[in-house]
């Protein structure tokens, strides 16, 4: 196990190393062609703050995963990372959609895309994936269902791979939130592809946690004035966004004889993005009840209660993150001994009755000051 952990750190090295060099021609770039985020009402920065931190993202992993892969299969290590063809189709057909979503992204970033030519790249992305063979079969006990028929793995499939890239897209919006959420994601999947020797998508784990560690601190700790400050930008959300959907589904495709420690499969797949994607679903609804386009952006996220509270970004920052590890290490543990279907319906429920506690006590602190926080 010592060469497999070796080659996840080197590719994580690369990456943090290959991001952390590009952020700053990024920044220097931007600011010589004045490549900006707009500031309007719903936006919570403040100051000019380039969006295309993301440009860093897609590169910087593809250049360090495949790296660490080619320089094993030139000195015969293949047995380190075992790139044969259930490893390797998967991973051309990955390339080829995380290259059109990286560049819709971009182009969104730039001139802007309409929501209907992203969606409709997401669908052919969705679908390249699913034709390299990773998909859906198996519900592992969700909903009582075990082995399911192809044609409704795949519809399940291309729903799930949609949903998550837009979740993480669409939780970006306080600094370091979708990033800091990604992280937590991508270090569990890196642990539990580990743990269950698919030491290939381990290491595609670690080159796309190595891209997020210097963009965290530009983008937390980077001080606009000083033009350090970045943001990933759809480029770097929808980046990410696809590269957390393959994992989630390279862990539905784990053999479930693999897993000795008694924990569900779809928990284990599920649980990192259950806060986003329950986010999505609410914002979603909660558009649609007050008469609004649910594709359309607003102030009505998880991160925009939090700072209706009066915390500062880093205090919402630092509970979100909070919440969505409690979520994975209880699920995880529950799954042992505890019907999945139960554990995320609990799931539903918990995050309802948070979400109705914190507009409470919102209502009240407007009425205590006399206006609006949060709409």
């Amino acid at each position: 196990m010592a060469y497999w952990i070796q080659n996840y750190v080197l590719a994580l090295a690369l990456s943090v190393l290959i991001t952390g060099l590009i952020i700053p021609k990024i920044l220097l770039i931007a600011f010589r062609k004045k490549l900006f985020d707009t500031v309007d009402e719903r936006k919570i920065h403040r100051g000019i703050v380039p969006r295309l931190g993301g440009v860093a993202f897609l590169p910087a992993l593809i250049f360090s995963f495949c790296l660490v892969a080619g320089f094993n299969l030139h000195f015969h290590y293949a047995e380190i990372i075992p790139l044969t063809g259930v490893v390797t189709v998967p991973l051309f057909f990955l390339v080829c959609g995380a290259m059109l979503i990286y560049l819709v992204g971009m182009a969104d970033d730039l001139v802007g895309v309409r929501y209907r030519g992203k969606f409709l790249l997401q669908i052919i992305a969705a679908i390249l994936i699913m034709a390299s063979g990773m998909w859906v079969s198996d519900l592992y006990g969700f909903l009582w269902l075990r082995s399911i028929p192809a044609w409704i793995g795949w519809i399940i499939t291309g729903f799930c791979i949609i949903y998550v890239v837009n979740a993480v897209n669409l939780i970006d919006g306080i600094d370091g939130l979708a990033s800091g959420l990604s992280a937590v994601a991508l270090g569990w999947y890196s642990y539990v592809f580990c743990v269950y020797e698919e030491y290939a998508w381990m290491v595609l784990s670690g080159a796309t946690l190595g891209t997020l560690i210097p963009f965290f601190y530009y983008n937390v700790f980077g001080n606009p004035e000083k033009q350090k400050k970045i943001f990933m930008g759809d480029t770097g959300s929808l980046t990410i966004g696809i590269m957390l959907a393959f994992l989630t589904i390279a862990v539905f495709n784990i053999p479930e004889d693999a897993v000795s420690s008694g924990s569900n499969i779809f928990i284990m797949a599920v649980s990192p993005l259950i806060l986003p994607c329950f986010d999505v679903a609410r914002v979603f609804f909660h558009r649609v009840r007050h008469g609004r386009n649910p594709f359309l952006p607003d102030k009505c996220h998880i991160h925009h209660k939090f700072l209706a509270l009066g915390l500062l970004q880093w205090q919402a920052l630092v509970s979100i993150v909070a919440f969505d590890m409690l979520f994975v290490i209880i699920n995880v543990l529950m799954s042992r001994v505890m019907q999945p279907t139960l554990i995320i319906l609990g799931d539903v429920l918990l995050w309802v009755a948070l979400n109705v506690l914190l507009t409470r006590i919102i209502r009240a602190r407007e009425r205590r000051l006399g206006k609006v926080l949060y709409d």
